[in-house]
């Protein structure tokens, strides 16, 4: 494994990824909107063989199942372990019908998943690559003639309020942030709509359709909810997630201050802005 995806392996693995593990459901809930366009555009047919990238807790790759049928099959790929974990879990309760699904520690960047599948999908899960042109390239491989790839990354960080509306508050508690590269891992690697295409084509894929996708998301049902999904979890907490307990608490008083004045007592909604993006073998 590459230095870089290390580094990506080891944050996933420890206090990060064993929180969003044990809040998946309000991640799942936020993420809902663009779960459903991502399914939508997949337009998945029982029987299929599809790969889940970056799977996470494993909200798509159940969908995926029970949309294919007992015929159908997932590989559901993550660096994961707490996040394969809690998505093994929810898979074992009854899901009668669902095709079965292999849950898989690796990095799909390296790993020889066989050129077994019908569609790969994600989810927010294919812009932490250290090099993404071999890491879409391994997908192309795994992918049948004829197989399709559709995934959800997101755009620019000034047209996702939910990220920029909290993370303006919280700016004055912290170090000057520096800005992260354009073209290294991260949430907002795809963000520029001429990063992605060139990317792709090298990698071997054709007919790319390249999509912005708006949607309302859900970030709790109080401004205290809210506030610490905002604080917790995505873009903020990274920069909160070295600072001393003082900042953190002061951090969320701050948010949870500006969404009770902002939506009173009640369900605090925010923009969000992805790409869907899909293309061919």
């Amino acid at each position: 494994m590459s230095a870089v995806n290390q580094d990506q392996s080891d944050y996933w693995n420890g206090e990060v990824g064993q929180r969003w593990a044990a809040h998946h459901h309000a991640l799942d809930r936020a993420f809902a909107p663009f779960t459903e366009a991502l399914f939508a555009r997949a337009a998945l047919k029982p029987g299929q063989r599809v790969l889940d990238i970056g799977c996470g807790a494993g909200e798509t790759a159940l969908i995926a199942a029970r949309t294919l049928g007992s015929s159908g099959h997932v590989t559901a790929a993550d660096l994961s372990q707490p996040l394969l974990d809690t998505a093994r879990a929810r898979a074992a309760q009854d899901l009668p019908g669902a095709a079965p699904v292999e849950w898989l520690r690796a990095d799909a960047q390296e790993h020889d998943f066989g050129a077994a599948f019908d569609h790969a999908l994600s989810r927010f899960g294919v812009m932490f690559f250290d090099d993404s042109i071999a890491a879409f390239r391994n997908i192309r491989r795994a992918l049948v003639t004829g197989g399709r790839l559709t995934f959800l990354c997101w755009r620019p960080m000034d047209e996702n309020d939910w990220v920029t509306v909290p993370r303006a508050a919280v700016l004055p508690l912290l170090p000057p942030v520096e800005p992260a590269a354009p073209d290294g891992p991260g949430p907002f690697r795809f963000a520029a709509r001429e990063a992605l295409l060139p990317i792709l084509e090298a990698a071997g894929f054709r007919a790319v359709e390249h999509e912005p996708l708006d949607r309302t998301m859900l970030l709790g049902d109080t401004p205290e909810a809210a506030a610490e999904f905002a604080a917790t979890r995505g873009p903020i907490a990274r920069l909160l997630r070295e600072s001393e307990p003082a900042v953190r608490q002061a951090a969320l008083e701050i948010i949870t201050a500006l969404f009770a004045e902002r939506f009173g007592s009640g369900p605090v909604r925010l923009g969000g802005a992805c790409w869907l993006v899909s293309a061919g073998t």
